[in-house]
Formats: structure tokens, C-alpha cells, sequence
């Protein structure tokens, strides 16, 4: 038995494991692998436009009926600076020479804010939870949202977040370590320095607020979602190791990076989008960041990055590829996301069981 039921009885699943939502590494067939097994799948929606997200729901629920959580951004749409965007191309115009790209042809970026289009597909789609990054959605989108009948998350990287969060409404938080792959959460603070790891983050966060407590970061085996438990979460949120999973829609490429790298192999850094976020180090980073002033406002610098690595990938390099990754990433095991999942369940509790029966000195 599950020592804390307050996540699998608010969500209706079997096992307190959440998969994270990557977009563009995920999509319905790993979430419905996952929600099969009893976690919630998540469906990534910042790349789809309405019909595509009713499309996707419509192939999860032609494999099961078990809850799906549909995640969306909340992000500040960006506003163009002419010189800031030139001065990002002027940086990065010794690789479009480097590699023969004609720089005149830079694609638009596809990452979009929870908006009306997509709040009325949730509507009409009616999922059992919808989750949000970098805060929530204005007030009258998230009414309509809690009026379906959803229950909402969001991910905080502070306790002043995740009592923010608490405040207006969310069912549950994600308490999102330092040590997470992908993009930070952060939306009350620009202050990575002082961004808390896992491991001291979620205690902090289940002492200062009621509702459940879901821990995130570096959380890739039954010893990793044991500590989290012990440490007052409800339940985890688990997203690299489920990359390694053959459902994943990563590059052959990507999984090779996966599988090569190590404890010290990732960095945080904003030169993928223009916002902080937690990759695997490539030569892209380590040459202009992993920190830099110089990337436009999320997400307009990603469209300047497409055709290098578009280039780059037709040449098997990740050089300016986003390999998002959390430090845990040398724990993934290539298994399908329905094993998996059943597998961190059934050795999390053998963990549990054998913690309980230890002896006291």
C-alpha cells in the first residue's frame, strides 16, 4: 500500500507517478502507455493547435479511458526587440557561415501561451487534469478550465510560488528541484542563483502549504520517488528517464546523448530559448552560455537556432540541439513506458517495505 493515497484518490490512478510533459519528445502514445499502467499521462500542448491537441486526445482515449493531463505554458508573449533579435543573429552568424545556411530564412517559433483556441479545446475535451509551466493563465481562462470539471497543477521553483500557486486555486503543486530537466517553472522570480534543489525544495513546500505536494527533479528510480515520499510529497513527477522509453518521439541522436551522459553532463542554461532551462551540454552552450545575455525574450530566439540545428542533426551532431535532461539522466533504463512504470511502483514500495522494516538502533 501506498503510504500517502491524497494524489492517487484526487486523480483517480493506481500509483502516484505523474509523467512530465516534454514537448516534442512526447505524445499520446507514451502518455496512454503511462496512464495504462496506473500514472498519469501527460500530453504536451505547446506545439499543437486546437485540432491537433482533439486529435491527440482522441488516439489516447482510442487506447484507454484511464485520466490524462494536458499541459500548456503560460509564458508572457514575447515582444519584439529588432535590436536584441539582430544582435542574437549577429552572434550566431559565424555558424550559418560555418555551415553554408543562408541566414535570410529563419522559421517562426511554435511555442504559444495557454490562449482562448486552446482553453476551448480543454473545454470541449473535458480532461481530468490540466497542468501549467511559468505560472497560471489569466483569471478567466482558468475559470473556464475549473468549470469543466479539471483539476489543475502547476509547477513551482520557490515556496513563495508554490503559495502563489495555492491562492489561486491549483488542486496540487509540482515542486520542481533545481536538478530537473527542461524548462524552470519560475514565474515570480528571474533569480537562478538562488533556485533550490529537490531535495531541500519539497519539505520546505509541504510545510507551507495544504494541498498536495508533487516532487520533481532528478527522480528517476524507486530510491529517488521513496526519498520524495519520506520527504512529505504525495507523489512524483518523472521526466527523463521516461525520454528513454521506445514511445518517446526523440532522435536517435538524442538517445544517444542520453545514454552517454553522466552526473555532470547536464548544465542550466538559456541560449536554447531564452529562459532557463536544464539541457545536456553541447558546443552551442558551451561557447555562448550556458548563461548569456544575449538570447531574445522566450521563445523568439528559438527560430535563429532551427536551421543550425536542422543542419547540424542531418550530420548526426547535437551541437545546437535542446537535449533536455535532469541530472539523474545516468538512471534511465530503455524500457516501454508501461513496464517502467510498473517497475518504479513495484520497487518503490520493496523500498518502502524494507525501510519500514529496518532496525533501530
Amino acid at each position: 500500500m501506498w503510504p500517502d493515497r491524497r494524489l492517487i484518490d484526487l486523480f483517480k490512478i493506481d500509483i502516484p507517478i505523474i509523467q512530465a510533459p516534454m514537448a516534442g519528445a512526447t505524445d499520446w502514445a507514451l502518455a496512454a502507455s503511462v496512464s495504462s499502467a496506473g500514472g498519469l499521462g501527460s500530453l504536451p500542448c505547446t506545439m499543437l493547435n486546437p485540432d491537433q491537441i482533439h486529435e491527440q486526445v482522441g488516439k489516447f482515449r482510442g487506447q484507454t479511458q484511464k485520466p490524462i493531463n494536458l499541459n500548456f505554458l503560460c509564458h508572457a508573449t514575447a515582444v519584439l526587440n529588432n535590436a536584441r533579435e539582430l544582435a542574437w543573429r549577429e552572434r550566431l552568424a559565424p555558424y550559418y557561415r560555418e555551415m553554408a545556411i543562408d541566414p535570410a530564412v529563419i522559421p517562426t517559433t511554435n511555442f504559444l501561451p495557454f490562449e482562448a483556441g486552446r482553453c476551448a479545446a480543454v473545454v470541449e475535451l473535458k480532461p481530468e487534469v490540466v497542468s501549467f509551466h511559468f505560472g497560471l493563465p489569466e483569471q478567466a481562462l482558468l475559470d473556464r478550465v475549473k468549470a469543466a470539471g479539471c483539476l489543475v497543477l502547476s509547477s513551482a521553483t520557490t515556496v513563495e510560488e508554490a503559495l502563489w500557486l495555492e491562492q489561486h486555486g491549483v488542486d496540487a503543486v509540482i515542486a520542481q528541484g533545481d536538478e530537473a530537466g527542461g524548462h524552470r517553472g519560475m514565474f515570480l522570480t528571474e533569480e537562478l542563483a538562488t533556485q533550490v534543489g529537490a531535495f531541500a525544495l519539497v519539505p520546505q513546500i509541504v510545510d507551507a502549504v495544504k494541498i498536495p505536494v508533487i516532487a520533481a527533479g532528478a527522480i528517476a528510480d524507486a530510491r529517488g520517488i521513496a526519498a520524495a515520499l519520506a520527504l512529505g510529497a504525495a507523489g512524483v513527477q518523472i521526466g527523463t528517464a521516461y525520454l528513454f522509453c521506445p514511445e518517446s518521439k526523440i532522435s536517435a541522436l538524442y538517445r544517444s546523448a542520453l545514454a552517454a551522459a553522466h552526473d555532470d553532463s547536464t548544465a542550466l542554461t538559456n541560449v536554447m530559448t531564452g529562459r532557463p532551462a536544464r539541457a545536456i551540454m553541447n558546443r552551442l552552450i558551451r561557447e555562448i552560455g550556458p548563461l548569456s545575455t544575449l538570447p531574445p525574450q522566450f521563445p523568439l530566439g528559438v527560430g535563429a537556432l532551427a536551421p543550425l540545428r536542422v543542419k547540424a542533426e542531418a550530420q548526426g551532431s547535437g551541437d545546437f540541439s535542446a537535449l533536455w535532461a535532469g541530472q539523474a539522466v545516468s538512471l534511465g533504463r530503455a524500457l516501454p513506458a508501461a513496464e517502467l512504470t510498473h517497475k518504479l511502483a513495484v520497487e518503490t514500495l520493496e523500498v518502502l517495505r524494507e525501510l519500514s522494516a529496518a532496525p533501530v538502533a
